[in-house]
């Protein structure tokens, strides 16, 4: 049997992993404590890194509807209920066959089950698809700048990928949100294209045009040695 142990809270496949001090090192007790030091910061570290994933996961808000999103509902045979339709300014969605529902601050899991089960009491083996969209404008340096139906965890950059990516004017590095007349993100930069999220509805994407410099340097270059080659020959014929 092992000495004392150490329950450690390092990810590995979702099972806790056990360190034993006799088998980190059988002399551990006796180990000087410059020899020491570098062992306890791994075993420190591994626990530090465990606690935050763990709390994000526990910590994370579910989706909500709010107003400006839309619902898309598609019942398989009956056409006649299938729509895209809007929470109203009061939180409101009103369905086919269902009516005026309130949405807000109603998680999505507990609201879509709600209504299946509605269209369940309503219609004989129901096959029923919701999906949850955003709306949002994609505009400036965009190939087909316009209003988009996107999902709420699309990120900036797949905004920008379903309007047709940027023009050649466009700069990926000068993208910028804005939300009830307030810019809320300046100027954001490649990465951050790939990793932020969180768009709401009625928020407007613009993607900026990038600087008269960057989209003319060659042909300032083309000029400056046009110049510098007609100096050379007036100055020395």
């Amino acid at each position: 049997m092992h000495g004392n142990n150490l329950e450690s809270g390092c990810p590995g496949g979702g099972q806790d992993i056990t360190i034993f001090w006799s088998d980190l090192c059988p002399s551990f007790a006796t180990m000087r404590p410059q020899r020491a030091l570098p062992w306890l910061f791994l075993i420190f570290l591994c626990s530090a890194l465990a606690a935050p994933a763990q709390t994000a996961t526990s910590g994370s808000d579910p989706f909500t509807l709010e107003p400006g999103d839309v619902v898309q509902v598609s019942v398989w045979r009956e056409k006649d209920l299938d729509c895209s339709c809007v929470v109203d300014e009061h939180g409101r969605l009103t369905l086919p066959m269902l009516g005026v529902i309130p949405v807000m601050a109603r998680p999505w899991d507990e609201l879509r089950d709600s209504l299946l089960a509605n269209y369940g009491r309503q219609l004989r083996n129901p096959s029923v698809t919701l999906t949850p969209m955003r709306r949002v404008e994609v505009l400036g340096e965009v190939a087909r700048p316009g209003q988009y139906l996107a999902d709420p965890t699309l990120s900036l950059a797949g905004l920008v990928a379903l309007a047709g990516g940027a023009t050649s004017n466009g700069d990926l590095h000068r993208i910028r949100v804005v939300r009830n007349g307030k810019t809320i993100v300046h100027s954001a930069s490649v990465e951050d294209l790939l990793l932020r999220s969180g768009i709401k509805s009625n928020d407007q994407v613009f993607v900026d045009r990038r600087p008269w410099i960057e989209r003319n340097g060659s042909f300032v270059a083309s000029a400056l040695i046009s110049t510098a080659a007609l100096l050379v020959t007036i100055l020395h014929p």
